[in-house]
């Protein structure tokens, strides 16, 4: 394909998934965000739709809009998520649900849908958001870190069944990055956190748009399946 690239990048109101709509906006991409709340981000090339990410209907709806207005799509990009930062025993049935809904429910819906539009692209890419606390196995995450774990294994998967379509799917698991989300868990959590990684800091919402913008480049066809992890984690 010639001229911007078509990207969809759900949880796109705030936090990383802000940061990447600007970062793909400043390399030309047209991008489409998608949250439950509004967006006050306002771009020629930028669009953004309100939805549940694991209601079925709005996602089909979504993903009709986008046929109609952009023609197709070219990557996708599983950003939102929801964090559940308790100890199992304190956590209520509900909020596990409201856990494995936003997490792998939502990534499930939307990379059905987006394969369709995706098989027109010269270069159809999925990259799904997974975290480190997978491989740190952080006391108080099980539920997050399980569902996670879950869009990992999803991710393999889903590369090994889109392979023929010219399609392909890879996860990268941000250390921390200062969002609204980090803003809750206390500093000395976060710290013993980095103090576990490799390379001991803070990551910049840059740092992991230059991942994902790796396994989104025409030159990454041959990757696919793979899960990177910033700092070092493991």
């Amino acid at each position: 394909m010639t001229g911007p690239r078509r990207l969809l990048v759900t949880g796109a109101n705030r936090g990383l998934g802000r940061a990447l709509c600007e970062y793909f906006l400043a390399r030309g991409d047209r991008v489409v965000g998608c949250s439950r709340g509004k967006s006050d981000l306002a771009a020629e090339r930028y669009t953004h739709f309100r939805l549940d990410v694991a209601d079925e209907a709005a996602v089909q709806r979504l993903f009709a809009e986008v046929r109609a207005t952009t023609g197709g799509l070219d990557a996708l990009v599983n950003n939102a998520g929801m964090a559940s930062m308790n100890p199992i025993a304190l956590t209520t049935a509900e909020r596990a649900r409201r856990v494995i809904d936003a997490n792998l429910v939502g990534t499930f819906l939307f990379t059905r849908a987006a394969i369709r539009l995706l098989r027109s692209s010269s270069n159809g890419r999925i990259v799904n958001l997974t975290s480190v606390a997978v491989p740190m196995r952080l006391e108080g995450e099980a539920l997050y870190a399980a569902t996670k774990s879950a869009i990992e294994t999803f991710t393999r998967i889903t590369a090994r069944e889109v392979a023929s379509f010219g399609i392909t799917c890879n996860a990268v698991g941000p250390c921390p990055v200062r969002t609204r989300l980090t803003e809750s868990v206390p500093p000395e959590k976060i710290q013993a956190l980095i103090d576990r990684q490799a390379i001991r800091r803070w990551a910049q919402p840059s740092d992991v748009a230059n991942v994902v913008d790796f396994f989104l480049r025409p030159e990454s066809g041959m990757v696919t399946g793979q899960v990177v992890y910033l700092g070092g984690a493991g």
